[in-house]
This record gives structure tokens, sequence and C-alpha cells, in this order.
């Protein structure tokens, strides 16, 4: 695909995106065919369709995030990164803080560390190099980030681990004010009841993707009531 045709696809969804964010998304994509004839990343292999269907997400993830009451830098983290969907396409668009893309298999955290140096040729601003990538399991990469003492702001998941399960696996590692956001086909719970002690749900948003399937944001937020 060619810039010209980015544009479009990404233009008729409402996305106005750079010339910086459009070239890298371009190389993105790009390797991301590449890599899919042997690896099988993703399930779509056309790249329109990759685009339409997954890339898409982490634009309407990044207006998702902007309206949270997020830190200025926020120290976010994308546990189970796979092919770098959200992530990659995110820092394209939303370059608060530093991001960090855990992927405990090998050959994946290969890709997205070569999807990063491929994006960072059209990176004047440098907001890529705020990017990386830990290859390693995400319960090591908490542990050392609680040696280090440096907590999550942010941590998201689209299908890393069910939401009951991710709660409590990735509390300690978040600051008090974390915030774990979930990628799902399902509206978030309803009741205070159904969610795990010392959460709660900060915001929720519902979006069509282009073949009209309902997908979901949930913002779930630690809290210090017991």
């Amino acid at each position: 695909m060619n810039k010209t045709e980015l544009e479009q696809i990404c233009a008729g969804q409402g996305f106005a995106l750079g010339e910086d964010a459009l070239d890298g998304l371009a190389a993105y994509l790009e390797l991301l065919g590449k890599w899919n004839k042997v690896m099988n990343l993703v399930g779509p292999h056309a790249l329109p369709e990759i685009l339409r269907e997954l890339i898409l997400d982490s634009f309407h993830l990044a207006r998702f995030l902007e309206d949270l009451p997020l830190p200025e830098a926020p120290e976010s983290w994308d546990f189970g990164a796979g092919a770098g969907l959200p992530g990659v396409p995110l820092r394209l668009v939303w370059q608060a803080g530093a991001y960090t893309m855990v992927e405990a298999r090998e050959k994946r955290a290969l890709f997205l560390q070569n999807a990063l140096a491929a994006c960072s040729a059209h990176d004047p601003a440098h907001y890529l190099s705020r990017t990386s990538v830990y290859r390693g399991r995400a319960e090591n990469f908490i542990s050392e980030r609680l040696m280090q003492k440096k907590p999550g702001d942010l941590l998201i998941s689209r299908a890393f681990m069910p939401w009951e399960k991710l709660l409590p696996f990735a509390h300690d590692g978040l600051s008090a004010d974390g915030r774990v956001i979930f990628l799902t086909l399902t509206p978030a719970p309803v009741l205070p009841s159904e969610l795990a002690a010392n959460w709660k749900l900060e915001a929720e948003r519902a979006y069509a993707s282009p073949a009209g399937k309902q997908r979901y944001f949930w913002a779930l937020k630690k809290t210090s009531c017991l």
C-alpha cells in the first residue's frame, strides 16, 4: 500500500495522520506483511484488511487515552505485545511518556524490535525512542520494575489474559493511581461487585469497526477502597 491509499483509508474513518505518522505506518505495514507470510503474526493477510480490522483500533485507542486524566508523562506497559498491535501504530499518534512492549516469544520480540527500527527512520520527533521492547515474561518484567522502584501508570491489554486474572496479576506493579486498559469485544462489568477488590471502572467507550463489529475500551483504575 502506498501513502495515498493509507491516508484515504484513515481519513475515511475520521483519522487525519501527519506525514511522519503516515511514513511510519507505511514502514510498519510493509514489514508486517513480509513477516506475516512466514510467522502468521496476524489473521488477515491483505494489508488493507490489516489496516481496517487491526490498526485502526490503535487510533481509536489514542483518542480514548487522550480523554483520560493520565500523568503528563505516563509509564505505559503493553503486555503480550505480539505483532505490535496496538502498540506500534498507537505510538505513531500518541507520544505521551515511555511505552514498553512486553513479549515473551523470541521471534515476536525480534519482529517488534525490527518494527521500531523501521518506524524510527521516520521519527524526527524521537518519540519512538521512548518506545522499547522487553523480551521476557510479564511477571519478570513486573519484578524488575518493582526492584527499580519504577511502577507503571498504564497497562494496556489486548487478550493477554482474562481481565479477572490480570487485575490481581498486575496490581502491585502499578502506581497508586495506575490504570489497566482492556481492548475487548464485550462491555465492561456494570456492578462494582463484579470487579476485583481495589478496582473501579473509570471509563468505557464503544465503537464500530469498519466491518461493523462492536468493540470496547475499558479503563479500570486502582482504588484504596477495600
